[in-house]
C-alpha cells in the first residue's frame, strides 16, 4: 500500500515537472529569479526528448508499482501518461522530436517577452531616476 501510495505520489509530482518544463517560463514574468531554476528544468526535458532517454523517476515509480504488486509498464512516463491525452497511442521518435522542439520553442517565446519586459522596465527605472525632482 505504501508503495502504491508512493508511485501514486510521484506521477503526480512528474506530471507536474512537465507542466513547470512547458509553461513555468510564465512564472519569470512575475518572479524574474525563477529564470535560474526554470531554464536547467526546461534544457533537461528538452534533453530527454531529443536523445530519447528515460527520465530517472519512470523507472523509480516502475519499481515502486511492482513492489505495491501492481504491474509495471515497459514505455517511458510520457508515452504511457500524457501521450494518450494528447496523442493516439505510440511514442515514435519523430513525436520525441517535435516534443523537444516545442519545449525549446515556447520557451524562447517567453523568455523573449520575460527579456523585452525586463528591459522596458529597467529603461523606467532609469528614466525615473534621472528625471530632476519636481518643486511644486
Amino acid at each position: 500500500m505504501a508503495y502504491e501510495i508512493l508511485a501514486d505520489i510521484l506521477v503526480v509530482l512528474h506530471f507536474a515537472f512537465i507542466v513547470y518544463v512547458l509553461l513555468g517560463g510564465l512564472l519569470s514574468l512575475r518572479w524574474l529569479r525563477n529564470i535560474w531554476f526554470h531554464l536547467p528544468c526546461a534544457a533537461w526535458g528538452a534533453l530527454i526528448e531529443f536523445t530519447g532517454w528515460i527520465c530517472p523517476l519512470t523507472p523509480l515509480e516502475i519499481r515502486w508499482r511492482i513492489m505495491a504488486g501492481q504491474q509495471g509498464y515497459e514505455d517511458g512516463f510520457v508515452s504511457h501518461y500524457i501521450l494518450p491525452l494528447v496523442y493516439p497511442p505510440g511514442l515514435t521518435r519523430s513525436a520525441q522530436l517535435w516534443l523537444g522542439a516545442g519545449v525549446i520553442l515556447l520557451n524562447v517565446a517567453v523568455y523573449t517577452v520575460v527579456i523585452l519586459r525586463w528591459r522596458r522596465q529597467r529603461r523606467r527605472r532609469d528614466a525615473h531616476r534621472q528625471s530632476p525632482p519636481q518643486n511644486t
